[in-house]
């Protein structure tokens, strides 16, 4: 049943992608689609990039994941994708172009009544792993802890495995509930008291949630253990001028202020001749 339910969510997403994505998106319109992290950052991008270029219309829907985002460029169904993972060789095999320019570190979030402002390393595998389960355990308040995970393949997921001590092998609790986006798994943390959630780190989910450090470390500080590249796909077959325009600006001066007031850091292109 959970696997039936989970196919008709992807499917309902790309039906809904399909119908935005018919229309004027060769023309003076782009829809950028795919992983949820940094959207709202991408979506201020967009308003800057269209305050400059009136006749332009940039869209940013809801996050349908970055590997339907993927799938969506190569078939031609989107002209630009955004993916917070690289790109498999197969992927890039099938003429997909990769540009980050964006690196935004991989938060864990709690919802208020926890009442922890930080955590270890190992404090965090074993909540996820399901060893803590009272928030007293750690210093917080005497409350069940609720797990919010996300699925295998995940980008924030797998960068935690591949950056955070204990996590490359850590089976997450079966008690876990397990987003599909980055938007549900904020939506969960932010209606269940006691649970704890990862995902990208902004300024809005601080705004938002207590963003927990780990070891002392604040996911903008230097010291801190995990991070993840945001990057912009497309083909050269399906790539459009507005989109081309799009590409170019993600990497100025002017979308570097938009990028560091999320508290993210930019990836500028290199200069013609350095």
């Amino acid at each position: 049943m959970t696997f039936g339910f989970r196919s008709a969510r992807r499917l309902a997403a790309s039906l809904t992608l399909l119908a935005m994505t018919m229309a004027p998106a060769f023309g003076q319109t782009l829809t950028i689609v795919g992983t949820g992290d940094g959207v709202d950052m991408l979506r201020a991008l967009a308003a800057s990039f269209m305050r400059n270029n009136p006749q332009a219309k940039v869209f940013v829907p809801p996050s349908i994941g970055s590997t339907a985002g993927i799938e969506a460029v190569a078939r031609g169904e989107a002209v630009l994708g955004r993916v917070a993972r690289i790109l498999t060789d197969a992927e890039a095999a099938a003429g997909i172009n990769y540009e980050p320019f964006a690196i935004l570190p991989s938060a864990f979030y709690v919802h208020p009544s926890a009442g922890v402002t930080g955590l270890t390393n190992g404090q965090l595998a074993d909540i996820y792993a399901g060893r803590i389960t009272n928030w007293s355990r750690v210093g917080g308040a005497d409350l069940r802890v609720r797990v919010v995970a996300r699925e295998e393949g995940d980008s924030t997921l797998t960068v935690l495995r591949a950056t955070m001590p204990r996590w490359r092998d850590l089976v997450i609790t079966d008690r876990a509930n397990t987003a599909l986006t980055t938007q549900e798994a904020m939506e969960s943390v932010r209606n269940t008291p006691g649970a704890i959630g990862f995902g990208p780190f902004t300024r809005t989910l601080e705004r938002r949630y207590t963003v927990l450090r780990i070891d002392g470390h604040h996911p903008t500080d230097a010291g801190y253990p995990s991070r993840v590249n945001l990057a912009l796909i497309w083909r050269e077959a399906t790539v459009t001028p507005l989109a081309r325009a799009f590409l170019t600006f993600v990497t100025s001066q002017q979308a570097s202020q938009v990028i560091e007031s999320f508290g993210t850091t930019s990836i500028k292109r290199p200069r013609e001749g350095s």
